[in-house]
Formats: structure tokens, sequence, C-alpha cells
């Protein structure tokens, strides 16, 4: 086995295409399919399935891309920082729920660095995904946050995943909704008041168990709901068609722009406010990278300012 035919089979997954990985990297189709050929007599498993419309990893292959991609990112590592006159770029990639601040936090990092030598990527995705990249090393860290009605679960799907959950930040439930909407201007809003206005949510999947909601109360039964895949047409649609949704009330102004508010959800016996614990996640056993470690600082500088700026009740450490 190969550093090159690690490289390869990345490639190819990335991709979905033989043909297009060998133009990546710059070797013939022939000679790349020969390497993969032989590298799977070597292991004694098949890593893809190959077929008219392109290739699929198997399950086999889909185990070890997470061990080539841990093993390739550490020769990187070693060549970015020994390698003589290596034009390599550095990758760094964060997964995250859709959360504003962590954008944020992630420009405020790169903005420190020469962006021609490196390669950034910012995934805001579902929350399974989230896991997922960051197990598979796709990104080295993902944000995400725990409360009571999710945090077994996903405690459950971490442990599995290899991951380890870091605490930023905590605080209560709040309704995000256009400064324009009818309840834009109550000290505090319960969940009856809402019931004529659709709840908007981020979509997970059809079949996603209901603890994997970006949401609170993700599993009670709504009169309207509408899901979204991105911020920007969830804000949209708070502004449209007076949707709501139930969020940390962290709000970036400086991306999400000042016509939205944050309000207390006022509980009730039946509709808790769950306290939600915002963190990182990443992989047990692992050192974050000097990218890592900045962005982390950036995110712990950006929510202590939110703490001490704003009305939003919260609770850092």
């Amino acid at each position: 086995m190969t550093l090159n035919q690690l490289n390869y089979v990345i490639t190819i997954a990335k991709t979905g295409s033989m043909n297009r990985a060998a133009q990546l990297l710059y070797i013939s189709q022939p000679s790349l399919t020969s390497a993969v050929q032989e590298l799977e007599r070597e292991l004694g498993i098949i890593l893809f399935n190959r077929s008219g419309r392109g290739v699929t990893l198997t399950g086999d292959g889909a185990q070890f891309l997470q061990y080539a991609r841990q093993l390739y990112s550490q020769y990187e590592d070693i060549l970015e920082r020994y390698g003589a006159n290596c034009m390599l770029k550095k990758k760094f990639g964060v997964s995250t729920q859709h959360y504003s601040f962590a954008v944020k936090a992630f420009v405020d990092m790169a903005q420190q660095f020469d962006m021609s030598k490196y390669e950034f990527a910012i995934r805001e995705t579902r929350t399974a995904d989230v896991i997922r990249d960051v197990g598979t090393m796709k990104s080295e860290i993902g944000i995400l946050y725990l409360c009571d009605f999710n945090r077994r679960g996903l405690e459950k799907m971490l442990r599995s995943a290899g991951l380890e959950f870091h605490h930023l930040i905590q605080c209560k439930a709040y309704v995000y909704l256009w400064k324009g909407h009818p309840l834009s201007g109550e000290a505090a809003i319960s969940f009856d008041q809402l019931s004529k206005y659709p709840c908007l949510m981020f979509e997970q999947g059809d079949d996603s168990p209901f603890f994997l909601g970006e949401e609170i109360l993700s599993d009670r039964e709504y009169p309207q709901i509408i899901r979204a895949n991105d911020r920007a047409t969830m804000l949209n649609l708070m502004v449209g068609l007076k949707g709501y949704t139930l969020c940390s009330g962290i709000i970036c102004e400086e991306l999400n722009g000042n016509e939205f508010v944050a309000i207390p959800f006022l509980d009730d016996t039946e509709n808790r406010n769950s306290v939600m614990e915002i963190g990182y996640i990443v992989r047990k056993n692992t050192f974050l990278s000097q990218l890592g470690e900045l962005y982390v600082m950036e995110l712990k500088k950006y929510l202590e300012e939110i703490q001490c700026g704003s009305r939003i009740n919260t609770s850092i450490m």
C-alpha cells in the first residue's frame, strides 16, 4: 500500500468518477483503475461499486476511507511542517449546525491567513452530517448543541463515531423572528401564542430521529411547519410568511442583518424551555491543529462578547 494509492481512493470517493479523479490526479484512467484494483487485491476487499453512472463506496470502502483520510492528513501535516519548498495547501474544515456565530468565527480566523496558501471549508449542514464529517476527518471541528431531549441520542452517536464534545456556552431558547412580526414587541412569547404562525425547522432527512433536530421541542406537534435547508431561506420565510424558529438567541447582526429579533421563549408545564449547551466536537485522542486552536479561540471570544454585550441569559466556561 502506498500514499499515492490512499490519495487515489480519497480523490475517487470525492469526485464519484474514475475519469474525473484521473484528470485531477494527472494520470491516465487505466493507470488509476489498475492502482485501485491492486490495492483491493492487497486488502482483500472491494472499495468501490462501479456502474455506468460512476463509482460509489462499498461498506468496506467507506470504512477504509476513514483510515485513509486520517493517515493521508497526517502525511500532509508532515509535508506542511517539514517538507522543503512544499507547495501543498494546508486544509481546514468546520461542519456546523446553522449558527451564524460559527460562520463569524470562521471569517475572523480565515482573515488572519494568506488564503491563497490554504484550502478552507465551512459546511452548514444537518446534525448527522456534522457528526459524520468530523468522524471521517472531512472536517476537523463540528459545532452542535446538547439539551435534555437530545443528549442521550447524540452522545451515543458521538461515542460510536469516536468523538468528544467540548462545552462552549449555555443558553435558554429564544423565539427568533422578523422585527415586523406581530409578536416582535412581546417581552416573552409562549407556545400558544405561536400556534397561528408557521414554525420553521431545518430539514434533517425523512428517516432522521427527532433528537437530531436543531430546535428544542422538535418532537412536539406543530399546527404549521415549514422545513428549510439553509439560513438565508429561513430568514426569507420569517419575512414572507411571518414564520419563527426556536433557537439559542445568539444573533450575529453582521451576517444576518438587524431586521430580526430574539425574544425569550416562555415555557409552561407541557412545553419546557430546555437549556441549550452549545459546544464543538473533535475526534478523541487528537490535538487541534494551529488553525483549529485559533478557530476555537475566535469562537470563545465572540461568544464572550455576545454574553457581555447582550441581554441573552448565557453562561460560558
